[in-house]
């Protein structure tokens, strides 16, 4: 599994989707996306049926693969019929900038902000806000290291605590959102880590490190974030960053609906779904473990929590319609065999 933080390679709109760029697919029912408009257009139903086909990017990480599954089944017991693209962050923005990606349900900020602040000058996507609350990006410690005395980012380096991590920081992919924090703090001497060892990797290479230290007992510094089951996996606590290494809040970041504009606002209907797809923070690491641990197949994942939250699922729904204009709710629990909310 991949980490919400991947960077792409940059990429011309002749070659977005050529074969070195388009990952094998999701096997998703895809499903609409859409992006904020005002809230005129928001609470207007749709004067005609809008077009079916909408184009998701689900980057391989299982956070969005499974956003994305679940939003898919729904938008298609309304009647349209999305698709999925499997591509990297930065290929993600630079398709909704031209228009050849329709939705974007991962845009984790701030470790990705650079690639959001370009895409957004151009004027060309909307941001319909968060979709998961409560998510959060920074070191993490297991929690007996934590229990030893080490809970702020400037603790790492008092020579009590730096030679039991060996001066050594594991993280996750190079050319990350958050592995280039990391070089940055580094290469900054931020909290005293100009002279520590970084260690990228993918992200199952890190948390397999992160599982055989603890089984050990040995101290390990390494990038954590939230929504994941590696909070549900590990005890593992998050250190305090009083210098905002990591943004302001501690750490604390947004997971963000993006859309391409012309998209929204030729797709009210489907606007107004996404814009109300939100999930909170344990919502999302629980079906990253159902299927970024345990394995299950994405499609049983979904089924088993919509059916275990039949009102989330309700309140997305309020004042959508079908793509026909009926009314979306029971629709929804029809197709998918939901329970009463």
């Amino acid at each position: 599994m991949s980490s919400p933080f991947f960077k792409s390679s940059p990429s011309t709109k002749s070659s977005l989707f050529t074969s070195s760029h388009l990952l094998k697919p999701l096997p998703l029912r895809m499903a609409l996306a859409g992006s904020g408009l005002l809230l005129a257009t928001l609470s207007a139903p749709a004067s005609a049926a809008e077009d079916a086909s909408v184009v998701f990017s689900a980057p391989p990480w299982p956070g969005v693969t499974m956003k994305t599954e679940i939003a898919s089944e729904v938008f298609e017991a309304l009647g349209y019929s999305p698709s999925t693209r499997q591509l990297g962050a930065q290929i993600t923005y630079e398709g909704m900038s031209l228009g050849e990606v329709d939705a974007f349900l991962a845009a984790w900020l701030p470790a990705q902000s650079n690639m959001y602040d370009a895409a957004m000058e151009k004027g060309t996507l909307v941001d319909m806000g968060n979709n998961v609350e409560g998510a959060r990006l920074g070191f993490a410690v297991p929690g007996y290291v934590a229990e030893a005395g080490v809970t702020s980012n400037k603790d790492l380096d008092k020579p009590e605590f730096a030679d039991k991590f060996e001066k050594t920081i594991y993280s996750i992919e190079i050319g990350s959102g958050a592995s280039e924090i990391v070089n940055k703090a580094v290469d900054g001497d931020i909290y005293g880590l100009g002279d520590w060892d970084l260690k990228e990797s993918s992200t199952p290479g890190m948390l397999a490190t992160v599982a055989n230290s603890s089984k050990s007992k040995e101290w390990i510094l390494f990038v954590g974030w939230t929504p994941h089951w590696m909070n549900i996996e590990y005890d593992m606590v998050f250190l305090d960053d009083p210098d905002d290494m990591w943004g302001p809040g501690g750490g604390a970041s947004d997971v963000k609906t993006l859309a391409n504009k012309a998209w929204s606002e030729a797709h009210p209907n489907a606007t107004r779904l996404l814009d109300q797809l939100a999930f909170s923070s344990d919502d999302q690491s629980a079906l990253i473990y159902g299927y970024g641990k345990e394995e299950k197949p994405q499609e049983e994942v979904a089924g088993e929590w919509m059916k275990a939250n039949p009102a989330k699922v309700k309140a997305w729904l309020e004042g959508v319609t079908t793509r026909d204009g009926e009314p979306a709710w029971p629709a929804v629990k029809e197709a998918l065999s939901l329970p009463e909310a």
